[in-house]
C-alpha cells in the first residue's frame, strides 16, 4: 500500500511543473487583455479607413456612370 502511495505521489510531481503559480496567471491575463485591447483598436481603425476608402471609390464610380 505504501508503494502505491509513493508511486502516485511521484507520478503527480511532474504535473505540477506544467501549472504555473497563481501570481503568474495575473501577469499573463493582464498581458492578454492589453494585447486584445490594442488589437481591437487597430482593427476598428483599419475597418473605418477601409470603409471610407470603399465609399469614396463607389461614389466615384456612381458619379462617373451618371455623368456619361
Amino acid at each position: 500500500m505504501l508503494q502505491l502511495v509513493f508511486a502516485v505521489a511521484f507520478s503527480a510531481v511532474p504535473l505540477t511543473l506544467y501549472v504555473p503559480p497563481i501570481r503568474s496567471f495575473n501577469y499573463f491575463v493582464q498581458t492578454i487583455q492589453e494585447l486584445l485591447r490594442q488589437t481591437i483598436i487597430c482593427t476598428l481603425r483599419t475597418y473605418l479607413r477601409l470603409r471610407f476608402a470603399l465609399s469614396r471609390i463607389y461614389n466615384n464610380i456612381l458619379h462617373s456612370t451618371r455623368s456619361t
